[in-house]
């Protein structure tokens, strides 16, 4: 069967946190995260639950991810899917730093 009939499937980014120091976790993420086309995901891999990472996405991303536990302990892993582009991605002026 041609490749032509298989449907354009992009993988998932492999993001595995669990040997980075704590505090450069959710700033690699994020920056991992605002490098995804709207439709890709990253796949994160902790060692606890990412929870306190969740709230942040919403507060930080409302409205633009999708989060889907895969594996919940004693290793975790999430799936996090750009869903819509939000104002950092449109080069537009959050108003959360006063500039």
């Amino acid at each position: 069967m041609p490749d032509t009939l298989l449907p354009d499937i992009l993988p998932d980014i492999l993001l595995d946190v669990r040997e980075i120091e704590p505090r450069e976790r959710h700033p690699r993420i994020f920056a991992t995260f605002d490098g995804l086309a709207v439709g890709e995901a990253l796949v994160l891999v902790n060692d606890h639950d990412p929870r306190p990472l969740f709230y942040q996405f919403k507060s930080e991303r409302q409205g633009a991810f999708d989060w889907t536990y895969l594996e919940q302990g004693p290793m975790f892993r999430v799936r996090i899917t750009k869903t819509a582009a939000f104002a950092k991605d449109q080069g537009a002026c959050c108003g959360t730093c006063g500039g």
